[in-house]
């Protein structure tokens, strides 16, 4: 069954991992995403890992999970011919998304008010370090930026770690996923806008701007305390107790936002007591004594491991396992909700599994149904659409404007 955005033509100028999450999230849901790359593929492909047996190496895990369901055309935008093309196909697309620096796309002379001259209801979506001049000038402009910058100056790093003083990148590259989660948003926006009215945009998210925006609770802690947060380690400053506890063999997390939580807990615990303790009764109360809760709700986890945990807490109190990679690829809920997918790996015997979209509609569902593209797998499927003959497209090919 198609996605909800079948018919919906994007062209994706995108490398690395903010702008691939973000096309990736539109090509799931059944948008036709023409991935264009440099005619000797996008430098990611040779990120890994890659299969032990595959000797041709097209592409590693970190290609394949964020650009399945995607065409790709070669294409040298640095050649007069390669920017005529992209014209061409921008005249009958609806959404291009790009993340190169500031200015990049001006200088090649395909910037975004040339592109929406050619299609006025094209919606144009960049997701950059600190944003474009368009809609406000950052000092930070001409900064390169990944994840971890981001993830460091938009304050995640600044609130996670063990203590105070030991800040800690996040595991996930929240600094690019997070925006480019925005942005998908945003465009999708602006596109219904656009159908509704014909008149694209400009749409624009910093990956800065982004984690500030994920870090909410930081914002409003300063401004409501004057104190810039720190790291609190594994529980959390605001609720009690909610945060990780070791068990016999591992880790779980409790969380007890509500009062009565905390008393289905102590009933399980076989401390009744303590949830009418005057140092305990109240959320309020148990973070006055964080240290003193914690001990208590430790002191019966270590003893158990995270199965027995999971019997006893039922859905009574909320938790989970600290899960490892193979825990989850063990858990029925992954498996039931068809969250692990196999995709074909070029150049390998076996297919090889990525995470599947979390995004779950009923009539019109999407989903995973191909893998990475080889560079340039679709030019010939893509030019055709444009009108190209076979002799200009070998012709192209000849002259390295298209792979």
């Amino acid at each position: 069954m198609a996605g909800a955005l079948a018919g919906t033509t994007v062209i994706d100028l995108t490398q690395m991992l903010a702008g691939p999450y973000c096309t990736m999230m539109l090509a799931d849901q059944g948008a036709r995403v023409i991935k264009i790359e440099p005619v000797d593929g996008d430098p990611t492909r040779q990120f890994g890992p890659f299969p032990d047996d595959d000797e041709e190496r097209h592409f590693g895990g970190y290609f394949q999970s964020t650009n399945r369901n995607k065409l790709s055309l070669g294409l040298d935008l640095k050649t007069a011919q390669g920017r005529d093309i992209l014209l061409r196909l921008v005249r009958e697309a609806d959404i291009l998304v790009e993340n190169f620096r500031a200015g990049v796309m001006d200088r090649l002379g395909i910037g975004y008010e040339v592109l929406a001259a050619e299609n006025p209801r094209l919606v144009y979506a960049t997701i950059r370090g600190f944003g474009d001049p368009r809609t406000g000038a950052s000092p930070h402009v001409d900064r390169p930026a990944f994840d971890v910058v981001a993830q460091a100056m938009g304050g995640a790093m600044g609130i996670t770690g063990p203590d105070a003083h030991t800040p800690i990148k996040i595991g996930p590259g929240i600094g690019d996923i997070f925006p480019a989660a925005l942005a998908a948003f945003g465009l999708l926006a602006a596109y219904h806008h656009a159908v509704r009215t014909g008149e694209g945009q400009f749409v624009d998210v910093s990956m800065y701007d982004g984690v500030v925006s994920l870090c909410e609770r930081l914002i409003y802690q300063y401004s409501y305390t004057g104190r810039s947060p720190v790291p609190e380690g594994n529980q959390h400053p605001i609720l009690c107790p909610f945060g990780v506890f070791s068990a016999s063999d591992g880790q779980v997390t409790i969380g007890c936002p509500r009062d009565s939580f905390w008393a289905e807990l102590t009933n399980i615990m076989g401390r009744p007591e303590l949830a009418n303790d005057q140092r305990f009764r109240t959320n309020n109360d148990r973070l006055a004594h964080r240290n003193e809760t914690v001990a208590i709700v430790e002191e019966w986890t270590r003893s158990r491991t995270k199965a027995e945990i999971a019997k006893a807490l039922g859905v009574r109190v909320p938790f989970g396992p600290v899960n490892t990679a193979a825990e989850i690829y063990a858990d029925p809920h992954v498996k039931q909700r068809d969250m692990l997918v196999e995709v074909e790996h070029p150049g390998s015997a076996r297919p090889v599994t990525i995470a599947s979209t979390p995004i779950r509609m009923t009539a019109t569902p999407g989903g995973v149904t191909r893998r990475a593209p080889l560079t340039g797998e679709h030019s010939e499927e893509v030019l055709n659409s444009i009108g190209m003959s076979p002799d200009e497209i070998a012709a192209l090919k000849a002259s390295r404007v298209v792979a």
